[in-house]
């Protein structure tokens, strides 16, 4: 596939042309070096060189903004910096993994609110601060400090990512801290069981002081806190994590359907939501989670309802509207393909997210469009705005397709 000069800058070109002449295992590896380097660039530009402790932004200015809305402009969102954590660790780069590692395990010690170990799902880009600070702005119309409702409240996906960030450092280190982070991240998780249904509720939403539990539950954060359990019961061997397995891995499995796949979830009264949106993670973290042997039969056709559902050209959609190319899942798709043993499928997409790469920061779009639907709300009660991405150089499709070029599984040690 042709790539243009224009989309990915004249460094890259040459990367690429080299790549042609490379094995397929030496040319994603380029791959992977070339995107670490940026993400490793505008970690020194926004935080220092390690061990500065901090977060990255999750996103930098699109090719038609001089600057970030005032929302965005100081939010690092914990799921991209965990996600940033492991693309780093796959490269090798240890310090600056551990940068970021650290920042987490301040932010889960030193909130300005609580103290039941929860994570926000933002924190302000930068070296850290003691508490941690959250993501703002001055309002100078209203004359006062304004935060995001979604960004200082916290998701349970989340704080689940931020544990597997966690575990993965301490694959690679060994480091104690990093394991005893998991475990209370891990912990927070546990909290939210209940005797009496299976799985977890959504988190907690609202500006402090107030902060109010979420009573839907998604698959994706059971996927997630799956993952969490089984690692920290593999890692620790305390029989604890056997209720947090065994719990989210019954919600999953009773989310799937044979006519459309994994469900998103439930509604605030518990009811599976069937007549929703197909959504792409969704659909192939189960396979990177579960082993193949301990899969349901219907899980392992994945890839032909993806194709079905949510193929566009050079991709797929974020869901089943099919308005455009999401990067970031199209990544994820690709290290999906890679972890089942399809290369061939898996080099293609990369190939495809590759041509999606800006040229200022090195980092991927997050859309291959000017904007792109999801069909979900900003927050969490789902009469706010609509959930977009726009056309911005994305930390998380970044990350994402660093994993797909290494065959690195985020859920799991590598």
């Amino acid at each position: 596939m042709s790539r243009s000069p224009l989309a990915l800058g004249s460094r890259a070109v040459a990367i690429a042309c080299l790549a042609c002449l490379a094995s397929p295992a030496t040319a994603a590896e380029g791959t992977a070096q070339a995107l670490c380097d940026a993400i490793a660039a505008v970690q020194h530009e926004t935080v220092g060189q390690p061990p500065a402790v901090g977060f990255i932004p999750s996103y930098r200015p699109g090719p038609n903004e001089t600057a970030l809305p005032q929302p965005l402009a100081t939010a690092a969102f914990t799921y991209d910096n965990a996600l940033a954590v492991m693309a780093l660790l796959a490269c090798g780069r240890i310090a600056a993994a551990r940068s970021i590692g650290d920042a987490l395990l301040a932010a889960s010690k030193t909130d300005r609110q609580f103290r039941d170990g929860r994570l926000r799902n933002a924190y302000r880009i930068g070296e850290i601060t003691v508490p941690v600070a959250l993501p703002g702005w001055w309002d100078a119309d209203g004359g006062h400090w304004a935060e995001d409702e979604y960004q200082v409240s916290t998701a349970l996906g989340n704080v689940a990512w931020a544990a597997l960030a966690l575990l993965q450092l301490h694959a690679r280190t060994r480091e104690p801290a990093y394991l005893e982070g998991a475990i209370d991240l891990g912990t927070w998780l546990k909290s939210g069981l209940r005797e009496d249904s299976a799985g977890l509720t959504g988190g907690y939403f609202g500006f402090d002081p107030v902060s109010k539990p979420i009573p839907w539950k998604s698959t994706e954060h059971n996927i997630d806190a799956l993952a969490v359990a089984r690692w920290l019961k593999s890692e620790t061997g305390d029989p604890q994590w056997d209720p947090l397995a065994r719990s989210t891995l019954h919600f999953v499995t009773s989310m799937f359907d044979g006519e459309q796949g994994f469900l998103i979830g439930t509604d605030t009264s518990g009811k599976p939501v069937r007549n929703g949106i197909t959504v792409l993670d969704v659909q192939i973290w189960p396979l990177m989670v579960v082993p193949a042997g301990e899969r349901p039969a219907g899980w392992n056709e994945a890839p032909l309802r993806i194709d079905a559902k949510l193929a566009v050209p050079g991709g797929y959609d974020f869901n089943d509207d099919r308005d455009g190319m999401w990067i970031e899942g199209t990544a994820q798709a690709a290290l999906m393909f890679r972890l089942e043993g399809d290369e061939e499928r898996a080099e293609g997409l990369l190939e495809s997210v590759m041509d999606n790469r800006d040229a200022a920061s090195g980092w991927l779009f997050a859309t291959r469009d000017e904007e792109l639907s999801t069909g979900l709300t900003i927050d969490a009660a789902g009469v706010g705005g609509a959930f977009r991405y726009y056309r911005r150089p994305h930390l998380g499709a970044t990350a994402w397709a660093v994993l797909a070029a290494t065959a690195y599984n985020p859920f799991r040690a590598n």
